[in-house]
Formats: C-alpha cells, sequence, structure tokens
C-alpha cells in the first residue's frame, strides 16, 4: 500500500483499523514525536481508521489534536500552525469508493523523506510494539480554530472587486463546510453559491474527480444556468480545485498554473521563484518570464513539489493536476486559496476567467492528461524511448521528455496509480498537436 508518498489500499483486506494503529504508530517511531494532527475525509469507513490511529498514539502517550472531519489542507495547516510532530490524513482522494489512504507530513508541515516513509512502512510491518505510557496522551481540538480561515483569507483582497458570482461544487466531498465559513467572510457583492455541499460518503453523485470529464457536467450547467462568472469543483478531499469560466467550459489545469504564477508575482519581488511540474512546460515559462518571476522545474508530485519550494524559497508551485503550493501556507497545496487569489484578480478588472487564459490556450494547445491502464507499462515506455532516441532535445526530469522546436511530449508513470500518463504540447499548431498525440497514443498501445 504504500506508494511514492503516500498509502492507499483496499478497505478492509488491505486498510483497515488494525493496519492503521500501526502505520500510526510507524510514523511515531519513525519521528519521534509526541503531538500529532489527525483528520478524515467523508468516505464512510475513514472516521473508523481514525480512530484507531488516535487510540495507538494516545496509549503510547502521544498527544492528538483530532481535525474530525476535513480536507487535507487543513491538516497541513494545523500541523504547522500547531507545531505538531506530525500529521496523518486518512483520505483515498479521487479513488473509488473501497478505497481508503492515509497522507503524511512531518514537523513543519514538511512532506517525509522517501527514508522517513520507508521508516513508517518497515515499522508498520514488523512485530515492533509501541510501549505503553504511564500517562497516556490527551485528545483535543486546535485551540484556535479561527485561525485556518483567517489564514485562507489574507491570500486575497476581495473587498474592493466588482460584483462576482462563483459556482463552486463540493461533490459531496469534504469542501463544503469550509466554503460556507469562507462565504460568511466575503464582502457583499462577492456571491458564492454551493453545489453539493452536504458532506456524503455514499458519493450520491459520484467519486468527486473533476479531472474525469464525466465529472464536470454538474459543474457546467450550474455556471450556465446562474450566469456565474466562473466556477470551481473540488475532489474529495479539496487539495486540488478545478476552474470553468463563465460558459460553463472547463479550464486545463496547465493554464491555471501560469495564471496564479502571475497572480503571485504581481505581489512579489522580481525574480521571484515560481516551480512547476515538467509535464507540460511552454505556457508556464511564458507567463513566469512575463511576469519577472524565475521558472524552477520539478519532478511530479506534492512531496517533490513541497521540497523544491522549500529549497528554492519559492512563493508559489503549481502542477497541472491541479496541486497548488504556497509558500506562506507551509509550502503546502491548497484547494481554497487558488480560487480566491483568482476572484481577486478577476475582480480587479474587467477581463472574464477566458480572457485572462484565452491567450495562453492558443499560443500553448495541450492534450491534456491522457491515462493508459497497460499490461506492461515499462515495456511502452520502452517504444516511446526507442523512437525518439537521437531525436529532439531529452529531458530526465521524471519520465520520458523530448521537446522539438514547435511541440513536445512527457509520458511517465504514475505516482499513485498503475497508469501510463501522456501529456503533449505545441507551440500555437493544433494540428500537429493531434498529430503527434495520435502517434504516442498508438505507439504506447501497440503493446
Amino acid at each position: 500500500m504504500f506508494k511514492a508518498y503516500d498509502v492507499r489500499g483496499i478497505v478492509p483486506d488491505q486498510l483497515n483499523p488494525g493496519v492503521a494503529a500501526r502505520i500510526a504508530g510507524g510514523v511515531m517511531a519513525a519521528t519521534g514525536g509526541r503531538t500529532f494532527v489527525v483528520g478524515h475525509d467523508v468516505r464512510l469507513h475513514s472516521r473508523g481508521l481514525v480512530e484507531a490511529m488516535i487510540e495507538a498514539l494516545v496509549d503510547a502517550g502521544g498527544d492528538v489534536i483530532d481535525l474530525g472531519l476535513c480536507g487535507t489542507e487543513e491538516v497541513y495547516f494545523w500541523t504547522g500552525h500547531e507545531d505538531a510532530d506530525a500529521g496523518l490524513m486518512v483520505t483515498a482522494s479521487h479513488n473509488p469508493a473501497e478505497y481508503n489512504g492515509v497522507k503524511f507530513v512531518g514537523k513543519a508541515a514538511a512532506p517525509l523523506s522517501p527514508d522517513g516513509m520507508g521508516a513508517v512502512r518497515d515499522w508498520a510491518a514488523s512485530e515492533a510494539l509501541l510501549t505503553t505510557a504511564a500517562q497516556p496522551g490527551r485528545v483535543r481540538a486546535p485551540a484556535h480554530p479561527e485561525a485556518y480561515i483567517d489564514r485562507l483569507m489574507g491570500f486575497a483582497s476581495l473587498e474592493k472587486v466588482r460584483p462576482l458570482h462563483i459556482v463552486l461544487n463540493a461533490g459531496n466531498g469534504c469542501a463544503g463546510p469550509v466554503v460556507e465559513a469562507l462565504a460568511e467572510r466575503m464582502p457583499p457583492q462577492v456571491r458564492l453559491s454551493l453545489v453539493h455541499g452536504e458532506p456524503d460518503g455514499s458519493f450520491p453523485h459520484g467519486i468527486p474527480n473533476p479531472l474525469l470529464p464525466d465529472r464536470r457536467q454538474a459543474t457546467t450547467d450550474v455556471v450556465r444556468a446562474l450566469g456565474a462568472d466562473f466556477g470551481v469543483a473540488f475532489d474529495g478531499d479539496f487539495d486540488r480545485c478545478f476552474f470553468f469560466d463563465g460558459e460553463g467550459r472547463f479550464v486545463e489545469g496547465y493554464y491555471i498554473v501560469g495564471l496564479l504564477a502571475r497572480a503571485v508575482l504581481g505581489r512579489s519581488a522580481p525574480g521571484t521563484p515560481i516551480v512547476y511540474d515538467n509535464r507540460m512546460t511552454w505556457a508556464t515559462e511564458a507567463a513566469i518570464a512575463a511576469a519577472g518571476g524565475r521558472a524552477v522545474v520539478s519532478r511530479t508530485g506534492h512531496v517533490f513539489l513541497k521540497r523544491a519550494l522549500r529549497e528554492h524559497g519559492a512563493a508559489y508551485g503549481g502542477e497541472m493536476s491541479a496541486h497548488h503550493y504556497f509558500h506562506e501556507f507551509y509550502s503546502c497545496d491548497s484547494g481554497m486559496i487558488p480560487w480566491l487569489l483568482i476572484a481577486q484578480l478577476v475582480g480587479e478588472g474587467d477581463r472574464s476567467l477566458y480572457e485572462h487564459v484565452a491567450a495562453a490556450q492558443a499560443a500553448f494547445p495541450c492534450s491534456g492528461e491522457i491515462n493508459f491502464r497497460l499490461d506492461n507499462t515499462a515495456a511502452a515506455l520502452t517504444r516511446v524511448e526507442a523512437a525518439f532516441a537521437g531525436t529532439g532535445q531529452r529531458e530526465d526530469i521524471d519520465g520520458v521528455s523530448y521537446s522539438f522546436a514547435d511541440w513536445r511530449f512527457n509520458v511517465r508513470l504514475s505516482n499513485t496509480e498503475p497508469l501510463l500518463r501522456l501529456n503533449v504540447e505545441t507551440r500555437g499548431d493544433t494540428a500537429l498537436l493531434a498529430e503527434k498525440t495520435d502517434q504516442l497514443r498508438t505507439l504506447i498501445e501497440a503493446g
């Protein structure tokens, strides 16, 4: 169940309360910590897993800050804000309902190192036992519960924006209560319409994963019906958010990275670093250069982006998969901060969200991420490498990437699922985009 940077497994065969308690024990043993933040998503089995974790930690003398139902970013925030030793979030994000998992952070909400993750895994799989403390730990709520919403609101200044109407689709995941709390802090000219806001682990409208086209229609329909300025849809644990323009059209996360880079750089010193992932890069690099920032490319994945932000002192980092990271949020990803920033960006002028991204969409058309479920992903990667060896400019950051004068591509193995992922982009040539995407698709599926 241990992946590159988190845990995912089927409940109860792989992940159950007993295993969850072992994982919590592994975190305590690996970090040597005494104070832990825990939280869980809306899945029907999540609370039982968290309760097993809490019991294991408290019996061993650990103090636990129990957030209850929350988003992953809340565990990140409170781990940093409360100066806790580690945070554990029980969630499987956008995986099917039978899955659950655990995401981890250490001190100051920093990601666990590969060695740290390995130590958690090895302890959990061993027969080691935590020592029962003479004095059990205690369980409490955050000391200042308003601090998280205060931090979110500190990222954007909305008091002077023009009238805005924003649709936010929580997908019956964890985002609804946070959107409601933010709505109470909005100035009167900013109207929020919450869709599927009631947390419901039975997922009556399907697993909230707006990367899937068939999970986008509800947001599109409401944006159009209400004549909203733009729409936002969240995944289950709302560490990702996805945007829809005023016509209800889905905006690829790739273009949102450049837009947020511009928004952050507009309030930063010249030369401020911005981190981005290597799947598709040209539009992001152009946006960073135009706004006076310094571009820093990273391997895909939240652990790698977070490390890069910390290493380079970057103000913002973005992945085309809709993870967005902020220095002033412990260099962690947030699904709430991006739409607040874009509300300010759109509201301060007369341009729509579509008008803000249209130039980048035309200059750098992209395929979007295409996923392949294959029997032999390694063989497919080998075929791609063999076909392009000695051509273009090879990039060795993550997977197989090649850049040419007018197009580039990246194909890589998923860190969290048994998938091969393909991304293609060109310099303003949609016909070439279709041609090269079809070429690569045929090559990948040839086996």
